[in-house]
Parts: structure tokens; sequence; C-alpha cells
């Protein structure tokens, strides 16, 4: 039998959901959109029904995240995050019977993808009635309170045989459609946190308990992003509870590539900043400066401030105008960010910046801070700093607590990780102890570092020993049953880490539990170094399982390269062969003339190196321009002006020059490297997977993007760079665009090829691409590790990732693989990425000083230069069932004040 119903006559929910709902055995929906449909259909009808409550509905999940059950989980959490549950009216008492409905099973949700079969419009429900009859409704009506209650819908009964049995077999052909995905149980336990949420008003309020989850747990890095991983919470964690304590905390996080130290260190100055009262300073590369301030307010929510060498800019690009340098000490902002260029310029603000006191100074990138006197006669040597070493020093008596951060913390000598612990240690004596202390003195530091790595032994019963482990003193926390019990018996507390009592002033017992300590491994296990290095290592994280979760501590992805070997290198024509001949002949006369710019002498071989494109520009650039500064056109996407300049050629130079130009303008064969990239993504199939194509130079990146989006009709293509010169070619035709659209579209999965520099690229996360291009080798070669950072990070989609390494035959960049290609995988597993120092190594080979070449790589360590503990400390920390919430417009208003 029909039955009729519109909203207009009467109460539909009452009418037919209530009173057909009410005793039923079973309830079967077609529901519409995810976020919504669930949400108020907890009535009091659904928890009288005996059996099981089914709904699928739709969800704007894309149809590749639901192609393995990790992917579905993890996007249908951001959809509902995105959907910010937290912030309906009444979200605590609706969700309360919501939870319990779905914590028991009673009712169980599936969604599936818009793609699969388009936006569900068609609503229906099968309810199996009291005494074991069915019936069914059709409708416009969706699952919700404004559907039911308040809409205008017309819904049509029908209980006849055929139509129970058509609508059943609609429902079962979505419910057990394999793209559908079940509800996350992130989700489940979300809805009975939302249910007890309570707001915490104030930030005076919440100092009185200060929890980090409070501020945490609705943030925009675990509402609408990928959340956190373990590791992360546990540095936040650590360096927020030793910031507490009167000596503040003082680490250098040392995680590899990828593993997400920014929001470590920006969520730990978010506490600390909400904990005291003093400002918060940031000093990173200058490259790095505006993608922190991104970070801050993206995965945070948080305003800050950049100086930009003249003012101050907010977060929303408002400038602060400049009535003297004395007002970077007036940022507008709870947290400022200054380049560490301005650092090492010795620029008058230094003076200013140090006339502060600060809560926290973090420094990205901080081996920068370096001394000059490197060497392996020279440890015994006091430091000669750098400038920004000199500075750190000062900045260190300045501040509570000092965070810095780097994936390599040494580049070529241990010592050099002495000198980072050096600059904690300024007024600190909780890191290498007082004055006195061993761990100081500069005629100890190559044994003591001896020491910890296992290299020297010293006797069990050498006095020297309790000198060694007296200053700094381990807190009780490493070992209550002998730290603890040692500081219990002479009174010295947790914020004291010097003990001045002589060892022989022990009773007997206790000093064979100290002589326990030492036999434990104390200079591995307990020494200063791992206290204050935090290092966590990809490998270790991928590989061991976490007991809370029997997952992963973090999700694996692998890495597959390709271009290695000597048949990948790309052949170059005659013409293209002739003019790279040229171009070192013309860079070894550059080089007898100029010996100390290595950036000047090599500069054309690296551009060829890149594209014919960029080795043809930058030729006519040094013929037409070669009068003036050279500073006036180098290349803003990679090349900084440094030690030298020249403003004439000789007229050899200008000859070898003119013959390289012709070379290339006469050249009509495809560059090699455009036809690999095109093969890439057709016969390999990397434009399915979403592709990232890297070049150091704006001129080959713009080149590609036009040539790609002219091979691919109708195929949109993006161009990623500095400055506003982002945008998005189709059909050769190029339209500008914001850098944040292009990410936007490419998270969406909207854009699939992109092309980028590498200035431009840092802070981009590219989780949705599955391969990688590089165009170009860079001389430096962390930038390849930065690169393929890109898309080997966390909440990458993809399992594996593809990387392919372009490069012409017998170039520079050949060369220099061929020599390192045997200790690359050594010198990666040392140090987690490779060090900077290597970039002299493609100058010597440029200018064919191989002996040298393989003298500096030699010099890179084999061993690694000190034990990490933090690997295997990482364990579960729950902020994501925290109910009690901090005020975000309150946080927010807080860290709008200046200093």
């Amino acid at each position: 039998m029909i039955r009729r119903y519109s909203t207009r006559r009467e109460a539909v929910s009452a009418s037919l959901l209530n009173n057909k709902l009410k005793n039923a055995k079973n309830y079967d929906r077609i529901a519409g959109y995810f976020s919504s449909s669930i949400l108020e259909v907890a009535g009091e009808t659904l928890e009288q029904i005996e059996g099981k409550v089914r709904v699928v509905c739709n969800s704007g999940l894309h149809i590749k995240d639901v192609e393995t059950a990790r992917l579905a989980q993890s996007a249908i959490r951001r959809e509902w995050c995105e959907f910010k549950p937290e912030e309906l009216p009444d979200a605590s008492n609706r969700f309360k019977k919501l939870y319990e409905l779905l914590s028991t099973g009673k009712m169980e949700v599936r969604v599936i993808p818009d793609e699969k079969f388009g936006l569900i419009h068609g609503k229906a429900g099968i309810i199996t009635l009291d005494g074991g009859t069915k019936t069914t409704f059709l409708g416009s009506a969706n699952e919700t309170y404004s559907a039911w209650k308040l809409n205008y819908e017309l819904v049509w009964e029908d209980d006849s045989e055929d139509a129970v049995e058509w609508v059943q077999e609609e429902f079962d052909a979505l419910w057990n459609d394999p793209s559908a995905v079940p509800l996350s149980e992130f989700i489940i336990e979300d809805i009975k946190r939302i249910s007890e949420r309570e707001i915490i008003d104030t930030v005076d309020e919440w100092k009185v308990n200060p929890n980090p989850a409070s501020t945490a747990v609705e943030s925009p890095v675990i509402r609408g992003e990928f959340g956190l991983w373990e590791h992360q919470k546990y540095f936040v964690d650590l360096a927020f509870r030793d910031h507490q304590r009167s000596h503040g905390a003082r680490y250098i996080l040392a995680d590899q590539v990828g593993l997400g130290k920014t929001i470590q260190l920006a969520m730990s100055a978010q506490l600390m900043a909400l904990y005291g009262e003093k400002p918060i300073l940031v000093i990173v590369p200058k490259t790095l400066l505006w993608q922190w301030q991104d970070e801050l307010s993206t995965l945070l929510n948080i305003p800050s401030a950049v100086w930009n060498g003249k003012e101050w800019i907010d977060e929303n690009g408002f400038n602060y105008p400049n009535r003297g340098l004395e007002d970077i000490k007036k940022c507008p902002r709870k947290i400022g960010i200054v380049s560490q260029g301005l650092i090492v310029s010795k620029s008058p603000i230094i003076e200013h910046l140090l006339s502060k006191e600060y809560e926290c100074v973090i420094v990205d990138e901080a081996h920068r801070a370096r001394r000059k006197n490197l060497g392996e006669s020279k440890e015994n040597q006091s430091p000669d700093p750098n400038n920004l070493y000199d500075f750190l020093l000062s900045m260190s008596t300045k501040t509570k607590s000092m965070l810095l951060a780097t994936a390599t913390p040494i580049q070529l000598y241990p010592i050099e990780l002495w000198d980072l612990m050096n600059i904690l240690s300024q007024k600190n004596e909780s890191v290498l102890g007082n004055r006195y202390s061993l761990w100081r003195k500069r005629e100890q530091i190559p044994r003591s570092l001896k020491l910890i790595t296992g290299e020297e032994t010293m006797d069990f019963f050498n006095p020297e020993n309790w000198e060694w482990l007296r200053n700094p003193f381990p807190p009780s926390h490493e070992d209550e049953m002998t730290f603890g019990m040692i500081r219990r018996k002479l009174g010295i507390k947790d914020d004291q880490f010097v003990i001045n009592t002589n060892i022989l002033d022990f009773s007997k017992p206790d000093q064979a539990k100290i002589g326990r300590i030492l036999d434990n491994n104390f200079y591995q296990r307990y020494n200063p170094y791992i206290r204050h290095v935090v290092r966590r290592e990809r490998g270790y994280l991928e590989n061991n399982i976490n007991p809370e979760t029997g997952e992963p501590y973090l999700q694996k992805i692998e890495v597959e390269l390709h271009g290695e070997t000597d048949e990948d290198a790309l052949v170059l024509s005659s013409y293209l062969k002739q003019a790279y001949m040229f171009a070192e002949e013309f860079c070894n006369l550059l080089g007898k003339r100029n010996k100390s710019s290595g950036f000047l002498k090599t500069l054309l071989l690296k551009r060829i190196g890149s594209s014919v494109v960029a080795g043809l520009n930058t030729g006519r650039k040094m013929l037409n321009e070669w009068n003036t500064s050279f500073a006036e056109w180098a290349d803003e996407e990679d090349d900084v002006y440094d030690e030298g300049d020249i403003k004439n050629l000789t007229p050899e130079e200008e000859e070898l020059l003119v013959k390289y130009v012709k070379a290339l303008e006469t050249n009509e064969a495809t560059d090699p490297k455009f036809e690999k990239v095109v093969q890439l993504l057709t016969e390999w199939k990397w434009l399915e997977k979403g592709c990232i194509i890297f070049s150091q130079y704006f001129d080959t990146a713009r080149w590609v993007a036009q040539k790609l989006s002219e091979k691919f009709p109708g195929e949109s293509v993006g161009l990623y760079a500095g400055g506003d010169k982002s945008g998005i070619f189709v059909d050769g035709s190029f339209t500008k665009k914001e850098k944040e659209e292009l990410k936007s579209l490419v998270k969406q999965r909207q854009l699939r090829l992109l092309i980028g520099t590498d200035s431009a690229s840092e802070g981009l996360n590219l989780q949705t691409l599955g391969t990688l291009i590089n165009l170009d080798l860079p001389w430096n070669p962390t930038r390849l590790e930065q690169r393929k950072g890109r898309i080997q990070r966390i909440g990458q989609v993809n399992d594996i990732v593809h990387v392919f390494n372009l490069r012409y035959k017998d170039s520079v960049e050949d060369r220099v693989h061929s020599l390192l290609s045997e200790r690359f995988k050594n010198i990666h597993g040392v140090f987690g990425q490779l060090p900077d120092v290597l970039e002299d190594v493609w100058v010597d080979i440029a200018q064919n000083d191989i002996e040298k070449a393989k003298q500096r790589i030699n010099e890179v360590p084999q061993k690694h230069p000190f034990e990490n503990r933090y690997n295997n400390s990482v364990g579960k920390i729950d902020w994501e069932s925290c109910s009690k919430v901090l005020d975000r417009k309150e946080m927010r208003k807080y860290f709008e004040q200046g200093w």
C-alpha cells in the first residue's frame, strides 16, 4: 500500500519515521552526505530498535582515497574534521547518543566516494517492523533534523513486496560496493570527545594545568591535515616538560628529513609562549622565513611576524612602519621570525635582538653555526666561531629555552656536534655541566667524543670516571634506583646538575651503586650528548610496531630510485657535446684568472647541466651583459653572488663563449632531458601517478612546463616558483596563479603535473603525487634530499614513490655521480641526509681536480659519531581524546600581543 507524506501537511518525522521505527527490528538507510547525514540521526526511537541500523551515504572522497583501507580511513578523517562538527550547536548532547549507537555496533555507517555513483540524490529507507514485515520509503528527506522537521519534503511509503525488494537491492548494491568504506575508529572516538567537550576560557586558566593536548587537539594540523605522529608528540611533550623546569629546554632536534621538524618546533614554541610571558624568536635561513610563518598560521592558527630586513610583516601581509632598526625590538606578534642572513652579515639589528630576554629561541638549519678552524689536527684549539655561532653563544644567555634544528648536526667532524652543545650550554649547567666540567674542557673534547662512541674506554677503577659522571649529573628520571637514590641522599634537586661530593665520601654500598652506573655503559647510555640530541630515523619508525596501535610508528614510504646506471645517462648529440666542451674550456679559463669564486668559474657548466635552454640563456647573457655587475643578473632561484666578480671577458674567453652559443643555436635536436621526461610520463605512466619535476633554475622550469602543456593538450601543468612567477600552463598558454592555489589543486588531485624550483619548493607538501623527476642534480646534495622530502613525507598516499635523476653523459654531474655512487649509501646512513660540504666536490670535479674531490669524500666519517636513544623512546601520547580545549579565539588573541 502506498502512503504519501508532505511536511506541509504533517510532522513526517512523527507520523512516519518515529512511528515505524519504534520497536522495529532493523533499519537500512540510503542517505546523502556523510558529514551531515549521521549527525542528527540518533533519535530515541533508534535506541529501541532490536537489531542494527545501517546507513550508507555520500562522501567527497576521491576514488583513489579508498584504494586501501589506510588511505580510506585517513581520507574520511580529513573530511570529518573539515566539517568542524565540534562547532555545531548543542553538539555535546546530540553526540552522546550517537556515540553510544556507533560504539556498541548498533549503528554502522559506510561512505562511498562521489565519483563512484555520483551524488546520492535518491534517498530511501527499509524498515523491518516489529512483526517481521517490511516497509520502504523514498523521498527528498535526508537523515537530518532539518530534513525531517524544518524543510519542505515529500516522502512516499510503499510496503509492497516489489517495492521493498527493489529498494533493498539498491541498498545492498551500495552497501557492498568495494568502494564503500566503514567509518573510522577516529571518528567514533572523536564523537565521544565532542560529547564531553569543555572550553577553557582563558590562557591564565590553562596555565593552572598546562596540558599540551588542550591546545593541540583542535588545531588545524590535527583536524585539517594528517594528524600528528607519536615521535612528533614525544618531542613536543619532552621540550615543554623541560621548559616548565627552572633550567628550560635545551635540545638539538636532528630528525631525518621528512619527519616534520618544523611542526615539532612550532608546537613547542606555542606551548612555551602560552606558559611564559616573554617573546619567542625564530631564526631561520632566508628561504624558510615565509614557510615558517605559513605553517604557524595554517597548521596551528597562530599569528606571527617576519622581519624582512627593514620592518615587521604580520601573517596578513600588513607592514609595520619602521622608525629605525631598534623597531626590531617591537615585534607586533608574540612570535618573531628573523633571517639567519642578517646575523651572518653582522647587521646592526644584532645588538637590539641581544638586548631582550626570550622565552625560547629556535634556530632552524643550525649546522650553519660552525667554527672556522675545522680539521683533524685542530680539535684541541679554541673554536674560531663564524658570525652565526658567535651570535648564538650570546643569545643562549638571553633565553630560558633553546631549540636547534638540523638533520646534519655533524657535517664532517664530530666536534661540530660539541659546538652545537656548547651553544646550548651557555649559562645552563644542565647541558655540559659547569665551567669546570670535563665535558667542557677544550683539551678533553676529542676524548669525550671517543668515550661516547666507544673508540676509547677507561679502566673501571679509574677515579676520573666520577669526574665525568658528577658534572653534569643525570636527572632522577633516567634511573630512579641509581641517579634518583644518589640525589635523594645528597639532597640534590632535579634542577641541580653538579655534585661536589668526593667519591671517597660515599659509603661502600653507594660507591658500588655508582660503579654499577659505570658498568651499565654510562658513556654510551647516559652521556650529555644523547640527553640533548633528539634524533629519530625513518627506518626505525617505519619498521617498528607501536604496541598501542599494532601499526608502525610511521607509515612506511619506500623510494624506488631510477636513473642510477651508466646506461641511464643521457647521450648528447654532437652539437650539444661540442657546446659542453666549449663550456668546460671557458670555465677553466675563468678559473685561471679568478682563484676565489668557485661559483663564477662553474656557472656555465651548472646551467647547461640543467637544460639546453638554461645553458643558451646564460651564454647569451654573458656575451651581452658581462660588463654589468654579475650580481645584477644572477638567477634568483638558486645562485647567490659570492666572493668575486668578473666584469670583462678576455678575447680568448669571448671567442670560446661565441662558439658555445653558436653551437647551441644551430642545434635542432630536442633536448634529451625533455624526451626522457615525456617517456616517463607516458610509457612509465608517471602522469597517472602524479609527478613533481624539479629544476634549480626558473628558465629550465618554465620551458619544461610550457613544452609539456603543448605536448599534452588540455592537461594543466603547474609552475611553482619564487616571487610572483607561479601559475598554470594549458596548451602553451600561461595564467598566473598564487602558490597557495597550486598547492590546493594538487591536494584536491585537480593538478597532477607540477614543475618546481628549489627555493619555492621548501615547505611544499605533495602527498598526492607519487613520482619525482630531477631535471638537474643540485651541486648542494642536501637539495636532493629536500626535493625527495616533498613526496616522501608524512601523509603520502602511496606506499612506494619513484624518483628519476636525469644527467647528461660525461657531464660534471655524471662524473660526480660516478665518484660518489659507492659512498652515497654509507653517507646517507650516517647522517640521514648528505652533508652540505659535499657541494665543494662538484666544484673540484668541474675544475678537473679529481684528487681533491676524493680527499673531501674520504673525510666524511663512515661511523655514526654519537649514539641516539630517542628512536626507542617513542610511545603513545594521547592528545586526540582530550575534551578540555583552550578557546581558540583567546589563544589567537594572546599571540597577537607584541613584544
